[in-house]
């Protein structure tokens, strides 16, 4: 259940309160407001620690879902397909999906054309359900290596993700920039020049805050860097919460100073697309389920997050 969110989507099948303002595009369009959502991810770390599998039994699933009250999720998507087999379940359960996770390679030339190909197809297949935001973390050069990406391809990682971020604006959707802790490495060169070498009309970013707060050595002033550096460019927050490092099984007081990143958020008038992301790993505590421990996340986040 430590294993990252990567290995998980490769190993796939198959009254709401509006809190989030994603900025305009090219300032001509109003803002969007979205609900609070909930991620597939920890869903599916919940489910395998009892031995359960999130994808066999879709309709079951988002009905455990649905029964916490949560009217908004981001699945991750490896194809159309799975778009088309997911959209009749969302109408069935009243959910909205304002955002989608998608895997992409782009750090090589060969293979970065057909990830966007498919992320583009994903994309047009998503026209239904109105969502609004696509969120990728380029995949490493291999999992579990320790290996970092050459100059010539961050380089080449940073082109296509323009690239992509530019045909995804066509289509009325915003492109947001995901890390894990592998791009934090070596002066987070990685993370930084995903930002720094795209433009921000193309790509935003997707502050997964509790992996770059793990990716930096446990750092709050790191995270808090981060917020300050690229605030403007954050359309999306994944929020996971730890104590002493270890992943809780609900979202509350911990290790990050949540209070203090709305304050830095609103400060510079930002209020991204909230999405809730309480994993489990295998030293997290096991008192309760899925859906309970996502009932106290809601309660918890609109309380930080003042929904």
């Amino acid at each position: 259940m430590d294993t990252n969110r990567r290995q998980f989507i490769a190993s796939l099948t198959g009254i709401p309160v509006a809190i989030a303002s994603i900025p305009a595009f090219a300032g001509k369009q109003e803002a969007v407001k979205f609900p609070l959502s909930c991620n597939q991810y920890s869903w599916i770390t919940f489910y395998a620690r009892e031995g359960k599998d999130w994808s066999a039994n879709l309709d079951a699933s988002l009905a455990d879902f649905a029964s916490t009250g949560l009217k908004a999720y981001e699945p991750a998507l490896n194809n159309a397909d799975e778009v088309a087999r997911l959209l009749p379940l969302l109408r069935k359960y009243k959910l909205e999906m304002p955002s989608v996770y998608v895997n992409t390679s782009l750090h090589e030339a060969k293979e970065a054309g057909t990830s966007i190909e498919s992320v583009l197809a994903i994309a047009g297949a998503l026209k239904p359900a109105g969502t609004k935001i696509v969120v990728t973390n380029p995949n490493p050069i291999k999992w579990g290596s320790n290996e970092n990406k050459s100059d010539e391809q961050l380089a080449e990682q940073a082109r296509n993700l323009n690239k992509l971020g530019t045909e995804l604006r066509k289509k009325g959707m915003r492109l947001a920039y995901h890390t894990h802790d592998v791009e934090l490495r070596a002066a987070a060169r990685e993370f930084h020049h995903m930002l720094l070498a795209t433009d921000p009309e193309n790509v935003s970013l997707c502050l997964d805050v509790h992996w770059v707060y793990r990716g930096s050595g446990n750092s709050q002033v790191a995270l808090f860097d981060v917020v300050k550096l690229y605030g403007k460019r954050i359309v999306e927050l994944h929020i996971r919460q730890s104590k002493n490092g270890i992943w809780q099984e609900t979202f509350g007081e911990g290790d990050i100073d949540y209070p203090r990143l709305v304050r830095e958020l609103d400060a510079q008038g930002i209020k991204p697309h909230l999405v809730l992301e309480q994993c489990l790993e295998k030293t997290s505590p096991k008192t309760m389920n899925a859906a309970e421990a996502h009932k106290v996340d809601m309660v918890e986040a609109k309380k930080v997050f003042g929904i």
